[in-house]
């Protein structure tokens, strides 16, 4: 695998249409609203985009793309994934996918190409073979999978001399159920990277909203949040305090908890000062005192965050 940014960047968000960002997030973005972003991303070393076929069902893919064409492949990191649950009826599904991703991203191989959601393990992982023997992948991981899922499609991967180079979950301060499965455990005894996603809770941990100001009304994550932020405030205050005294925001401090814990976070970005303020948070260090009083008051809201796709990990 190519050098890893200490934080990825994420494009849920980015396109429309089913599970897109006008639908999860209350976005409508376009190409070329999202070039300045992508511009000042590669510029400041963040270079591994993340994506899913299923994002805006391609349209995420599509975004990406057309903004990567402006630079060398070889300078950019293009990870997307595999959906089991919307898999066709072709002899090799796997392949057929990634091929529809290669047409959309405008690139002929893939540096991380995950199997998106668990179902049936012993029957998609193979898939994952020839395309590591051809080259059109580069690395393969896991989303969304558990300790033994992973375990499993790890075993599929050895016999053919290959193995799991990264996992991918929902990994934040309210949700640290990969932990506690013994999952990042496994990543770092079997040398896998592990991938945060929603260290931001869709917002809800940015700082940016609370219950004077919730998050967008008609959108998935209102749904999600608006009726828990009033627990989540002590949490957020104290990390506006620690954020205070190291001149970060809320939402860095968020990002730099992920990082201590030895993990890549994935941040979803639509606007330049959020790649800014990403760029910045790999370069904050908590003290343990500091991690210890946010896990605290993160187990102190009781909130379960846990999305209606994943299946529980423990």
């Amino acid at each position: 695998m190519k050098h890893l940014p200490a934080i990825a960047l994420g494009t849920w968000s980015w396109g429309t249409g089913t599970a897109g960002g006008d639908q999860v997030f209350g976005n409508r973005l376009s190409a070329e609203q999202l070039k300045s972003v992508f511009d000042a991303a590669v510029k400041s070393g963040l270079n591994l985009w993340d994506t899913a076929a299923v994002y805006g069902m391609g349209s995420s893919e599509i975004i990406v793309g057309e903004l990567a064409k402006s630079y060398d492949r070889q300078d950019l990191i293009l990870s997307t994934k595999f959906t089991p649950q919307v898999a066709g009826t072709s002899p090799d599904p796997v392949a057929e996918m990634l091929n529809g991703s290669f047409t959309r991203l405008n690139t002929d191989y893939i540096d991380i190409y995950w199997i998106h959601n668990p179902s049936d393990v012993a029957r998609w992982t193979p898939g994952l073979l020839p395309l590591l023997k051809s080259g059109k992948v580069k690395s393969v991981g896991v989303s969304n999978h558990n300790l033994e899922q992973i375990r499993q499609a790890n075993a599929i991967l050895a016999a053919e001399g290959f193995g799991l180079s990264a996992v991918q979950n929902h990994y934040s301060l309210l949700y640290r159920s990969s932990e506690d499965a013994g999952i990042l455990d496994y990543c770092k005894a079997n040398n896998m990277t592990f991938f945060a996603y929603m260290v931001l809770e869709q917002g809800a941990l940015s700082g940016k909203y609370n219950s004077r100001n919730p998050l967008p009304e008609g959108s998935g994550r209102a749904q999600t949040y608006n009726q828990v932020l009033p627990q989540l405030e002590e949490l957020t205050d104290a990390m506006s305090a620690i954020g205070e005294s190291k001149s970060a925001s809320v939402a860095q401090i968020a990002m730099a908890w992920a990082v201590s814990k030895g993990t890549v976070p994935i941040i979803g970005v639509t606007k330049v000062p959020q790649v800014e303020e990403a760029a910045a948070a790999a370069k904050i260090s908590l003290s343990e005192q500091e991690i210890a009083q946010l896990e605290t008051l993160a187990a102190k809201a009781g909130v379960d965050t846990r999305g209606s796709w994943e299946e529980a990990m423990v």
